[in-house]
C-alpha cells in the first residue's frame, strides 16, 4: 500500500521551495518530505543545511530527468504524492541558453509525470495521489493597461522561459485528461522575501545599492508586476495541494501591481531608514541616486496582474502579508545576511 505521508518536493533548494518546506514540516510533522535537488546555481545551501533539523526531512540530490534514479526513488521510498517546482525560472539565462529551460521545464516535468503515471495509476490507491505543478503567470503573455489574468486566459508565452513553463503546464493537463493522473496546477504572480536568488529583481536592488553600485532598471521602468510574499504562496500551495479539485488550475496572486522603478524607489527608501551605514563616506544622500536605466530586455512584457478569486472563493485563500510590510521584512533579512557573511 502506497504511503499517503511520503511527499517528494522537487526543486526544494530553490527560493519558494526553501520558503514552502519548513512552512510545510511543521504544519504536517506527520508528512515525511523528500527534497529531491539538483544544486544548481539557484541553490541556497546555507538555508538547506537547517533543514536538516526535521525528522521528518530528507535531501537527495538528483536530476529530474534522471528516469533511473526517479524510478529507484518512487519504488523505494512509495512516493505518494508530488509538488514540483523544481524549473529553471530566470528569464534573462533562458535568453541566452534556452536548451537548458527546454530539457528541465518541458522534459523534467514529462520524466515526472511518466513516472507518477506507471507507479500510480496500476492500483486503486494509487489513483489518490496527486501531482501538484507549480506553475507562473508568465504563461499568460502580456496585459495591456486594464484587465487580469485568470485560469481561463489563453496562453501566450513571449520567452523562452514562460514557453517551456507553458509546455509543461500542458502536460500535467494532458496527463490528467488522457490517462487520469491526480493533478493539480498553480499559476503565481511575481514572488518576493527571504532567501531569494540575487538575481531577481529585488535582491538585486539591494545587493547593488549595499554595495555602492548602480541598480539597473530595464528600459524605462515602468513594466508592471504583481507582487506576492513568498509564505502568501506557500499558504497557497498548501490549499491547492490539499483541497484542490483533480484536474484544476489555481492563480494565485499579491493584488500588488508596481511598476520596477517604483519597487527599486520604495526599496533604496527603506535601505536609507534601515541601512544608511553603507553609504557613509560617500557623496549619497540616498540610495536612490544609484538607480539608472539600461536597455530592455528582448521579449519583456509589459504588465502582469493575476484574478485570484478562483482559489479565494473555491479553498478560501487570501493574502495576509501586505505590501509594505513584506518588503521591510525582505530588506531586513538581506541586511541581515548580508552582516552575517561580512568577514570578522
Amino acid at each position: 500500500m502506497i504511503n499517503r505521508k511520503t511527499i517528494l518536493v522537487t526543486g526544494g533548494a530553490g527560493f519558494i521551495g526553501l520558503n514552502f518546506i519548513p512552512y510545510f514540516l511543521e504544519k504536517y510533522p506527520h508528512y515525511h518530505v523528500i527534497n529531491f535537488d539538483k544544486l544548481t546555481y539557484a541553490a541556497n545551501m546555507g538555508e538547506l543545511k537547517r533543514l536538516k533539523a526535521y525528522p521528518n526531512y530528507q535531501f537527495i540530490k538528483g536530476d529530474i530527468n534522471n528516469r533511473a534514479l526517479l524510478e529507484e526513488l518512487f519504488s523505494k521510498h512509495g512516493i505518494s504524492d508530488v509538488i514540483h517546482f523544481a524549473a529553471e525560472s530566470h528569464v534573462d539565462r533562458s535568453i541566452k541558453a534556452p536548451d537548458v529551460f527546454i530539457q528541465t521545464n518541458v522534459h523534467g516535468t514529462f520524466t515526472l509525470l511518466d513516472i507518477a503515471r506507471h507507479h500510480w495509476l496500476d492500483t486503486e490507491n494509487g489513483r489518490k495521489c496527486r501531482f501538484h505543478h507549480i506553475s507562473t503567470d508568465e504563461v499568460y503573455g502580456s496585459l495591456g493597461a486594464k484587465g487580469y489574468f485568470s485560469e481561463t486566459t489563453p496562453y501566450a508565452p513571449n520567452s523562452p522561459y514562460s514557453a517551456s513553463k507553458a509546455a509543461s503546464d500542458f502536460l500535467v493537463r494532458s496527463y490528467f485528461h488522457t490517462y487520469g493522473l491526480n493533478t493539480v496546477t498553480t499559476n503565481c504572480s511575481n514572488n518576493y522575501g527571504p532567501k531569494q536568488h540575487n538575481e531577481k529583481l529585488i535582491p538585486t536592488i539591494i545587493r547593488k545599492a549595499v554595495n555602492l553600485e548602480r541598480i539597473p532598471i530595464y528600459g524605462d521602468g515602468k513594466n508592471i508586476r504583481d507582487w506576492l510574499f513568498v509564505l502568501d504562496h506557500c499558504k497557497g500551495i498548501d490549499l491547492a495541494f490539499h483541497n484542490g479539485k483533480s484536474g484544476e488550475t489555481y492563480n494565485i496572486g499579491g493584488k500588488n501591481e508596481h511598476t520596477n522603478i517604483e519597487i527599486a524607489t520604495i526599496l533604496c527608501g527603506l535601505l536609507d531608514e534601515l541601512a544608511p551605514e553603507y553609504k557613509e563616506g560617500t557623496d549619497f544622500s540616498s540610495y536612490q541616486e544609484l538607480i539608472s536605466f539600461v536597455s530592455d530586455r528582448p521579449g519583456h512584457d509589459r504588465r502582469y496582474a493575476i484574478d485570484a478569486s478562483k482559489i479565494e472563493d473555491e479553498l478560501g485563500w487570501k493574502a495576509e502579508e501586505n505590501f509594505e510590510s513584506g518588503l521591510r521584512k525582505t530588506v531586513e533579512w538581506y541586511i541581515h545576511e548580508n552582516q552575517q557573511s561580512k568577514p570578522t
